[in-house]
């Protein structure tokens, strides 16, 4: 076998290694926060598992598209360039998609939180007399000239 060979057969299992791990590490630690956005752990648990198929999809789709080397691979330096440059591509992918699922995650979150909020009190409408017994209001308007 060439060199590219064995570079895609390194792409390959660094890739899906790295997919798997980073799949079950935010579905495991992943599944407390889902609980707290959905306030239902049946719910939390089917978005969590839906989550994982399309990570997996996702990420993995990306590890194939991005597998094709289009230039030659004369030794194993090069191979290993490439190698590390396609690898830490699937690893910006990894963080990225992490990250867009925690933002949109938490905006749905706080809008929950802010739906499920108590409304304050409407303010006063007019101003109550002083409680311990009557007294006299000032009247209210232009006061009349002294004498």
């Amino acid at each position: 076998m060439d060199v590219k060979v064995w570079m895609y057969l390194t792409y390959l299992a660094v890739s899906i290694g790295l997919t798997i791990w980073v799949a079950r590490a935010l579905s495991r630690n992943g599944l407390v926060f889902l609980q707290d956005v959905f306030a239902d752990s049946r719910l939390a648990d089917a978005v969590n598992s839906l989550l994982v198929v399309g990570f997996y999809l996702l990420n993995l789709g990306y590890v194939t598209v991005a597998m094709k080397e289009s230039g030659p691979v004369g030794d194993a330096s090069q191979a290993l360039e490439q190698l590390s440059l396609k690898v830490g591509l699937v690893l910006l992918v990894l963080g990225a998609l992490h990250f867009f699922n925690v933002f949109a995650l938490g905006r749905y979150r706080r809008g929950r939180l802010r739906q499920q909020a108590t409304h304050p009190p409407l303010p006063p409408v007019a101003v109550l007399p002083p409680q311990g017994g009557p007294h006299p209001v000032p009247p209210v308007g232009p006061t009349p000239p002294a004498r």
